[in-house]
């Protein structure tokens, strides 16, 4: 079983619209899930709880109230953990993953949290010892908008300096990420798609719409890294 934690001590990353739309994605490919929620404010499982009995079933376990076991011959466990954990709370929940993605978004506040996050969570021993594989990942992205975007790449294409807001700002965030000692595996922008989807209890992969059908697309470089030997530790316990 692959147990995959979305982690981030500050509130707001985007911790549980990764792991309820990752956790859509291995189901709608016919992988066994499981969602632990440990976030005191338990929005996965209120995700779940929306989920329409013809989707494929995602098993909810409560972080908060009792342990964190996944039923038998579950592929994915995906661990929504909670805002604010430093020390020894930190420690403790590393202990439970194998692999950790950490979302962070563009702003300064954002960026200056996830620094110093990151400065302790490569002291925690389990990733001292590369038990566990990171991952970054630059959420809620801004996309420029149409006809800004068209009017940046067309006067790039001639070697004329442009650049919208958007795309300074999402430079900034790539750059600080880029300069971590942890892989950035994906960049997810922002998207009313996934409003849509949370309102349902869906994720993206399960949409209908040419808007989705582009977010599917910035998943790819993360579901790649997933799939791939690189997101796996060459230590691993057996589940």
């Amino acid at each position: 079983m692959r147990r995959v934690m979305i982690l981030n001590a500050k509130g707001g990353a985007g911790k549980t619209m990764l792991a309820t739309n990752l956790a859509s994605y291995l189901t709608s490919n016919h992988k066994s899930v499981a969602i632990a929620d440990m976030d005191p404010q338990g929005s996965s499982l209120a995700w779940l709880a929306a989920r329409p009995e013809d989707r494929r079933p995602i098993q909810g376990i409560d972080g908060i109230d009792g342990p964190v076991r996944a039923p038998k011959h579950t592929d994915f466990l995906i661990i929504d953990t909670p805002a604010s954990v430093y020390g020894k709370d930190l420690t403790a929940l590393v202990r439970r993953a194998e692999t950790i993605l950490i979302p962070v978004q563009p702003s300064a506040t954002d960026m200056r949290a996830a620094a110093k996050f990151i400065d302790e969570l490569l002291d925690v021993g389990k990733i001292s010892r590369k038990e566990v594989k990171l991952a970054l990942v630059a959420n809620r992205m801004r996309e420029a908008g149409r006809t800004a975007g068209f009017m940046e790449r067309l006067l790039q294409s001639v070697h004329i300096p442009f650049a919208t807001q958007s795309t300074e700002i999402n430079e900034t965030l790539e750059n600080f990420l880029k300069g971590m000692k942890i892989p950035l595996v994906a960049e997810i922008h922002d998207s009313e798609s996934y409003l849509l989807a949370d309102s349902q209890g869906l994720g993206i992969f399960e949409l209908d719409s040419s808007d989705a059908e582009r977010d599917v697309e910035t998943w790819k470089p993360l579901i790649q890294w997933l799939e791939s030997r690189r997101s796996i530790p060459r230590i691993r316990k057996k589940s």
